[in-house]
């Protein structure tokens, strides 16, 4: 018997049959990048980004558009050096061809690059040797200046932008701006996670991407859509679940593309031709429990005071009044300024999530397994 494929995919993109709507969207990004608009792209992490991003690419060659589209993560990178060496692995994985790469060096004329295979993913990189700082800025204008001659329009996705602003060598938001305000040649997609610094960086008058670009905000799916989407993936696989089955899972993981998508793709691989409660019961333990060490890493990571407050949060589910008496006495925080604190802290770890709205601030705790594993009696 063949073994069934698991739709419920964890990678940012495979295909359009594997990815939830975003329809709007990806029309939206492609009418910026076709009128000749760069787009700033924000959503909290594991929402469905780089995935959208993915999305955007595949349509366009889908429709024939002429545009080279490369993508790059700069997470990882904390200098003007680190930045070249990512872009320049990107557009060097997107040439392909010994011939193409040959003639992107050739324009590198500050500095001689060396090309070499990572020995992770056996794709090809670049490597630096830079004598000075004003090398530095040099061939990272050469690289936006191969791009800029490229035969074709180039579209160039920029993801975690907002890392650029913990280089403490240089001010790269100006030297970025000073270059990119003179290309032709190509859009940009500048995604980040950070809400507060991504809308600082391009809403702020006194920095330099100062209204540069269109606003792209990414939400969480309507349930509906995501109910559908779910319940046409099990059926794809010869699979029944039930409208209650699929609103307990997406209330379970509160409605956020990964952790839906992960629980999902448990259920799927634990469940029978008909899926039953106990099959997600049985997913949601197995998740929790291969989690198990990490949330126990994460706690040794913090403060007791700031594992006190990401538990009180967890158990609340969502918290916008982080400073009233009734919330400090419930869980025995001794004041105000000692939550704020804390919440700062948990916010620049990446633990707590901030959501400003019309009506005001909340609090929730990103990571929705870890948020669920604080809610249980343990």
């Amino acid at each position: 018997m063949a073994m069934l494929e698991n739709p419920f995919i964890l990678e940012p993109y495979r295909s359009k049959a594997f990815f939830c709507d975003r329809e709007k969207e990806t029309e939206e990004i492609i009418r910026n990048i076709t009128n000749g608009r760069n787009t700033t792209l924000i959503s909290p992490r594991r929402l469905g980004k780089t995935g959208l991003i993915f999305r955007v690419f595949d349509e366009m060659k889908a429709r024939k558009l002429p545009f080279e589209t490369i993508y790059v993560d700069i997470s990882d990178t904390l200098s003007i050096e680190e930045f070249i060496k990512a872009i320049s692995d990107a557009v060097v994985n997107k040439l392909g061809k010994q011939q193409k790469i040959t003639a992107f060096f050739k324009t590198l004329k500050s500095v001689r690059p060396l090309l070499g295979i990572d020995p992770l993913t056996g794709s090809p990189q670049v490597s630096f040797t830079f004598a000075d700082d004003n090398q530095k800025q040099s061939t990272l204008k050469e690289v936006l200046g191969y791009l800029e001659s490229y035969p074709q329009k180039v579209v160039l996705a920029i993801d975690e932008f907002q890392q650029i602003r913990e280089y403490n060598d240089v001010n790269m938001e100006a030297i970025l701006r000073k270059h990119i305000q003179h290309l032709h040649n190509v859009r940009f997609i500048y995604c980040g996670s950070k809400k507060h610094t991504m809308t600082d960086m391009f809403t702020n008058a006194k920095k330099p991407f100062y209204e540069s670009t269109s606003f792209s905000y990414l939400s969480k799916l309507p349930v509906p859509v995501y109910a559908t989407f779910i319940k046409e993936k099990f059926a794809s696989a010869g699979k029944t679940i039930d409208d209650n089955s699929i609103g307990y899972i997406i209330e379970w993981t509160k409605d956020h593309t990964y952790y839906t998508q992960r629980l999902c793709n448990e259920v799927f691989s634990l469940s029978g031709n008909v899926v039953v409660r106990n099959d997600i019961v049985a997913a949601i333990q197995s998740i929790l429990d291969s989690e198990r060490d990490r949330f126990q890493e994460i706690r040794r990571l913090v403060t007791r005071f700031q594992w006190k407050m990401l538990e009180a949060i967890a158990r609340e589910g969502s918290v916008s009044q982080i400073t009233s008496a009734a919330f400090l006495s419930k869980y025995k925080i001794s004041s105000g300024p000692t939550a704020l604190r804390n919440i700062k802290a948990l916010m620049d770890k990446e633990l707590v999530l901030a959501t400003t709205t019309d009506e005001g601030t909340s609090y929730s705790v990103y990571n929705v397994f870890l948020s669920r594993y604080l809610e249980m009696d343990r």
